[in-house]
């Protein structure tokens, strides 16, 4: 979910300001304030957002890598925030929120604005963000900016459990393996989206200990990948998920493979399942995790940019989390 919006006058701001680590805190209570009160007006009376892991913010911050802005009301409070993300050419916003009574004055307008001109100037070819589909304020306020709905990210979860042979994973490489299979998956991913690369992904989630990314070897050719983290989610929160960031495969009949894999990898770092998120159009990547136990958790509406719309590889298999 990328936003929370109102309708009510809110303060005068200015900005964008570079959102620094040290503000975290602030990033989590506008966050938690901004959802909370759109789940309120959505009928969810008494549920309360809870706060991020605040290593997941640094996560966020350092990959959107100078698309983390922020504005401030007259007291230096944050007003706003949205956390814009370019991985090679394809660019999405999220998440993003503007404080309950700074809402209803044209500040979401400018928020999104921003982030769009943000990863247009680093050459996104693709723009988008995920949003509430029952939300349809929020529906309609993106698509007055020029976004189109496509159809609904699912989230599965499956099982964790045991694999005949040990997941090989990135964090377990010397740094010489590390360089050469970083290489490997951005020509994996490039190959199959033109121009899409998860390098830094890659290196965050190793570098801040946040989980690992799977890899899948046919021989000693690489035949697909899995960006997953296993910190939790929620700020206090015990170990869970292990969360599938990013998936690629050089062709759809290795899901079966990369699933097994990844359960074997949820087991080992003490998590209870692994969540997948699947774009709508993978129609066959759907069918084959619900197939494998796989049970629908969430959904969110997937929008894109008129004209810079999320296209299917011709083949293999691409899924990109636009969620942290």
């Amino acid at each position: 979910m990328a936003t929370a919006r109102s309708w009510r006058r809110g303060q005068d701001v200015t900005g964008p300001y570079p959102i620094g680590l040290d503000d975290i805190r602030s990033l989590n209570e506008v966050f938690s304030d901004a959802f909370t009160d759109r789940y309120r007006r959505d009928g969810l009376v008494g549920v309360r957002v809870p706060m991020l892991n605040p290593a997941v913010w640094r996560y966020a911050i350092e990959d959107a890598a100078g698309g983390a802005m922020m504005w401030r009301d007259e007291r230096g409070g944050i007003a706003a925030f949205n956390v814009a993300h370019v991985s090679g050419s394809e660019g999405w916003m999220g998440p993003l929120a503007v404080r309950p009574d700074s809402q209803g004055n044209g500040l979401g307008k400018r928020v999104v604005q921003a982030a769009i001109e943000f990863v247009r100037s680093r050459g996104a070819t693709t723009i988008g963000l995920e949003t509430m589909p029952r939300t349809l304020d929020n529906i309609g306020f993106y698509s007055a900016l020029g976004f189109v709905p496509g159809r609904l990210t699912l989230t599965l979860t499956v099982e964790a459990g045991s694999a005949e042979r040990p997941p090989v994973l990135y964090g377990r490489l010397r740094d010489v393996e590390k360089t050469a299979m970083r290489r490997a998956c951005a020509t994996l991913v490039g190959s199959l989206q033109s121009g899409y690369d998860f390098t830094r992904e890659i290196e965050l989630t190793d570098s801040y200990s946040l989980g690992d990314t799977t890899l899948l070897m046919r021989g000693s050719e690489l035949a697909g990948f899995a960006i997953c983290h296993s910190v939790p989610l929620v700020e206090g929160r015990a170990r869970e998920e292990l969360r599938v960031l990013k998936l690629v495969l050089a062709r759809e009949e290795y899901l079966e493979d990369m699933v097994r894999t990844l359960c074997d990898h949820a087991r080992r770092s003490g998590t209870r399942r692994v969540a997948i998120r699947v774009q709508g159009e993978y129609e066959g990547v759907y069918r084959r995790l619900v197939a494998l136990g796989g049970r629908v958790r969430w959904s969110d509406l997937r929008m894109s940019l008129a004209d810079h719309q999320e296209r299917m590889p011709a083949s293999g298999v691409v899924l990109s989390n636009w969620e942290i």
